[in-house]
């Protein structure tokens, strides 16, 4: 199925292709414009400069442009970590473009309503998304659609090592992905026989990577934890396959990539119970969970359930097997694809 002769113009953050600040919502956006592509659509892509969700005066300039530039009724795909902060410059194109906002990150405050407000349909990227939407503002609940993240199939990792005690973190080193809850947790951990790494940029916050490398120094396990800074392709795949457990302990996810790229390799997951990561860990066929959820910034539960993980042949073993069972029922990144083009298809008609 096609949608040829269809155009659309994407607005993407400036740093959508920055390999030194991977992120999951650049990695949805550019799948997806890959993705519409293949389908038929014409995709006019607008990168905007930007500290968004934070813009200064040029950066709003930059996106003001980028609107009155589009022709008349030309459907227009804004990334909400743009659309989201500026209602004021979207407001005055509502009539003369197709506007949809794509929803990754909720922000709660008046500015996003009225931003939402000014689109004629929102796509978020995880039911728990839309349920917040629809919580926090006045939107017409068919006006609001979901469009999961897909996953890229991947082949099973090699078994886990013996112990289990090859740990992986992927997320930015930043407060909100809890890298300090971690850190607290093992440092309770240090007879137990594990290792970690984390991948992610460390340019975001990097007094919190300096506070964290001395916490493990004081603690004697420098030695244990190493930070590898962004990592992709065949180097995150290495890193995926030399590990026998994906730990995210964020403070807040709307859905969490990292955890169904996990589980596509068969992986298990020991993550927080916060916004969409039970939604990306779902379940196995029979209703297993192929992880472990534990209460967000709480070193002790995460030290615990590492605890458990660690000393528990007999969990380490039934969390693979759901792991791969739960593999076997992700989907693609094209049906997520169709999801969206769905809706823009809609839009334009």
């Amino acid at each position: 199925m096609t949608d040829a002769g269809r155009a659309v113009h994407v607005v993407l953050p400036g740093d959508i292709d920055d390999p030194a600040t991977p992120s999951g919502g650049n990695s949805y956006d550019r799948r997806i414009c890959a993705g519409l592509g293949e389908r038929g659509w014409s995709v006019h892509e607008h990168p905007v400069p930007g500290a968004w969700p934070h813009p200064d005066p040029a950066d709003r300039a930059a996106l003001g442009g980028v609107l009155a530039a589009a022709p008349d009724d030309a459907v227009v795909l804004v990334d909400g970590l743009i659309a989201s902060t500026v209602p004021d410059l979207l407001a005055p194109h509502a009539r003369r473009l197709r506007l949809v906002v794509l929803v990754h990150m909720p922000l709660d405050d008046e500015a996003e309503g009225r931003a939402l407000a000014a689109a004629r349909a929102v796509v978020t990227t995880s039911e728990w998304t839309r349920r917040r939407l629809l919580l926090r503002h006045p939107l017409r609940p068919d006006r609001v659609r979901v469009a999961q993240p897909g996953v890229t199939p991947a082949p099973p990792i090699p078994p886990g090592s013996a112990t289990g005690g090859r740990l992986l973190c992927v997320a930015a080193v930043t407060r909100h992905k809890g890298h300090d809850v971690l850190v607290d947790a093992l440092t309770v951990l240090p007879e137990a026989p594990w290792t970690l790494v984390c991948v992610g940029t460390l340019a975001r916050e990097p007094e919190l990577v300096h506070r964290l490398r001395d916490r493990l120094a004081g603690a004697g396990l420098a030695d244990r934890v190493r930070l590898a800074g962004p990592l992709t392709g065949a180097a995150l795949d290495a890193a995926y396959a030399d590990a026998d457990l994906l730990v995210l302990p964020s403070r807040g996810e709307t859905y969490g990539m990292v955890v169904t790229e996990a589980l596509a390799r068969g992986l298990p997951v020991l993550a927080t119970r916060v916004g969409g990561v039970p939604e990306a860990l779902g379940r196995t066929p029979d209703g297993d969970l192929p992880g472990l959820l534990v209460p967000p910034d709480d070193p002790a539960a995460l030290a615990g359930a590492l605890s458990w993980w660690l000393g528990d042949d007999h969990l380490r073993d039934q969390l693979r097997r759901a792991a791969l069972a739960r593999r076997d029922t992700l989907t693609d990144w094209p049906v997520t694809t169709a999801l969206l083009a769905g809706v823009l298809k809609e839009v334009a008609e």
